[in-house]
């Protein structure tokens, strides 16, 4: 197998204009949701994928397929406008809406009941760590666009435009109300609005996003132009924060790199080294 493959999952990626809207995360584009993740919301997306073993505290929903693995709970409806398939052992606490085709394993529990207007087959869907290698394989591998297109449609029965930048959730993720806990890397794209308290080793933001929350990182945070923080940013090594940007909080990292259009109300410290830069300063480093 691709060894780079997995290696794509480990990172979080938030794409650019999700939402965090009456506890549900919203996207236009695929969630990809690693196994061993708790989520205290609901989930709607183009196309939604949840891995084995998660827990899922509200409604997922999806303009296209819903795939839940074995023995994930989820706590609220599961409504699809296309096919199901739910693995082994999974728990639905509300109701589940199919306008397609549904494929259901052993043991499933739907306490509220649930509607297929498409073929029901009873049998375990194909895994969801399987889907989601061969999912990130294809893309990988193919060099035409029109290769991937194909083969999404065709095998994986996705649409290619919305899994081209997915929203990834990496395993052992903790996405509550109060927190945005990942073990590795995240990446925020641009005119997003979030609300929680980020953590992670790596913590990239792009341009013109809002969090109401802190952000924390074990090595360096990036705040891009335009974007304001409601808290305050931490980090064991360094901090970068774009024109434009404000931060309603402290600074607190090894070395900050400031630019001279951004506005930190707080305080910052830096043991290190601080450094206020100029225009071009950002442009050269980012490419923005």
């Amino acid at each position: 197998m691709d060894e780079t493959a997995p290696a794509l999952l480990e990172r979080c990626t938030i794409p650019d204009s999700t939402e965090l809207q009456e506890h549900t995360l919203s996207t236009d584009r695929a969630i990809l949701v690693g196994d061993r993740c708790r989520i205290d919301y609901g989930l709607a997306g183009a196309e939604v994928v949840v891995a084995e073993f998660c827990r899922v505290n509200g409604s997922v929903s999806a303009a296209g397929d819903v795939r839940i693995g074995s023995w994930t709970e989820v706590g609220g409806d599961v409504r699809t406008e296309e096919d199901a398939y739910l693995g082994e052992g999974v728990r639905i606490a509300g109701r589940l809406s199919v306008a397609g085709d549904l494929d259901i394993g052993d043991n499933v529990k739907i306490e509220q009941g649930f509607e297929a207007r498409g073929w029901i087959q009873i049998r375990n869907p194909l895994p969801v760590i399987v889907y989601l290698m061969l999912y990130l394989m294809a893309m990988l591998r193919f060099e035409h666009e029109d290769e991937v297109e194909r083969f999404v449609a065709e095998v994986l029965g996705s649409d290619e435009g919305a899994m081209e930048h997915p929203l990834v959730i990496p395993p052992g993720a903790i996405f509550d109300m109060e927190r945005l806990e990942v073990p590795g890397e995240m990446g925020i794209g641009s005119n997003c609005r979030l609300h929680g308290n980020v953590r992670g080793r790596v913590v990239e933001i792009g341009e013109n996003t809002t969090l109401f929350g802190s952000v924390r990182a074990t090595e360096r945070v990036v705040i891009g132009p335009g974007t304001v923080i409601h808290g305050t940013i931490a980090s064991r090594g360094t901090i970068e924060v774009g024109p434009g940007a404000r931060v309603l909080g402290d600074l607190d990292g090894r070395t900050i790199e400031v630019h001279e259009q951004a506005l930190v109300e707080g305080t910052m410290r830096a043991p290190e080294g601080l450094r206020i830069r100029r225009e071009t300063w950002w442009s050269d480093d980012h490419g923005s």
